[in-house]
């Protein structure tokens, strides 16, 4: 990469769900790419020894095909110094991470950790979130599980694993639910972890650019235009599966749209206080804004209580202006957040 930054990927999902499939393809495929590879810890489904040089006693060990694995024994931050440092120095070679959190993990502090510490945040690039979700047992899972949704709402891709083994119609329950729920992820059910490297790596899920990356059947749903409901209203003919309306999930995510510029100074106070209160249950939340006194977007992005913003592209001549934010967090409450993003126009 031409600034030097080591892209990071995180990778999460719930036991069984196929990561360590996944993983193993990925540190044992012939795609001239060097990895390391960071376990948050050898849980029950850690990689076989079988691909592994040497003995798990080290910290650092050298794969059969020049990747590297690690185990996180003391904290993530110190582990990704350690690394970049070995990296620097000529004693590891790598031309990328990926983090696995287990399967009960919240990806939340670990995506934090690209952001808060300087010296990661300027030897590291955070790219995106994956989050493997079981098809078969997905349903369960969202169901008992808060984690389970949290992966969800954090997800850059979303990856469907196992979908041979349910019917098409439970498969197409799934999908709407987890849209509901992450309407930016794109998302592919992809066989065992037999994911092609491209749809893995480099995705900048992270990266401040002015594309949202919104779903747009989500957007036609009228999600954006019906403030005043949540989103278990009929949704016209073209919704064929009406017991999705069953799942009320806590993690949801809603889109805040305006045609008027919003005052920095205000949203800036709003957001603020916002993050204070409820940063906790923020998972993600993006915009592209249209500010007063700027002749560019503005692109602002968030984790938890962790917000940056950046000045985005010119508007173009003609272009209509506006501005558009989602956000997707666990029982946000949606109308004092709407209420309170329209009182931010200048």
């Amino acid at each position: 990469m031409s600034n030097g930054l080591i892209p990071a990927t995180i990778l999460t999902g719930f036991l069984g769900s196929g990561k360590t499939t996944l993983l193993k393809r990925v540190l044992t495929e012939a795609h001239g790419q060097k990895i390391a590879v960071i376990e948050n810890e050898f849980g029950e489904e850690n990689i076989d020894n079988d691909i592994l040089v040497s003995d798990t006693n080290e910290q650092v060990i050298q794969m059969s095909n020049g990747c590297v694995c690690c185990t996180i024994r003391e904290d993530l931050r110190s582990t990704l110094a350690d690394l970049a440092m070995k990296r620097r120095q000529g004693k590891l070679q790598f031309d990328r991470v990926v983090i696995e959190t287990t399967g009960v993990a919240d990806p939340g502090p670990v995506a934090q950790t690209f952001f808060m510490d300087d010296e990661v945040a300027e030897s590291y690039l955070l790219d995106s979130v994956l989050t493997l979700v079981d098809a078969k047992h997905a349903e369960q899972q969202l169901n008992d599980r808060q984690e389970a949704r949290r992966q969800v709402g954090f997800a850059d891709q979303i990856f469907i694993s196992k979908s041979d083994l349910v019917d098409a119609e439970a498969l197409a329950a799934l999908q709407h639910r987890l849209k509901h729920m992450n309407p930016r992820a794109p998302q592919s059910a992809v066989h065992f972890g037999e994911v092609p490297i491209a749809q893995v790596f480099d995705l900048k899920g992270f990266n401040l650019n002015a594309k949202l990356d919104i779903d747009p059947d989500f957007l036609t749903e009228g999600h954006g235009h019906d403030h005043h409901h949540d989103h278990d209203h009929e949704h016209g003919e073209h919704c064929d599966h009406p017991h999705h309306h069953a799942h009320d999930d806590d993690v949801k995510s809603f889109v805040f749209r305006s045609d008027k510029a919003l005052s920095p100074a205000k949203l800036e106070d709003f957001l603020g206080a916002i993050v204070q209160v409820y940063g906790p249950k923020m998972l993600r939340y993006k915009g592209v804004l249209w500010l007063k006194g700027s002749d560019r977007k503005v692109i602002f992005q968030g984790v938890h209580q962790l917000m940056g913003s950046d000045l985005g592209p010119k508007w173009a001549p003609g272009e209509a202006k506006g501005s558009k934010m989602v956000f997707i967090g666990i029982d946000l409450p949606r109308d004092i957040l709407l209420q309170g993003l329209e009182g931010c126009v200048a």
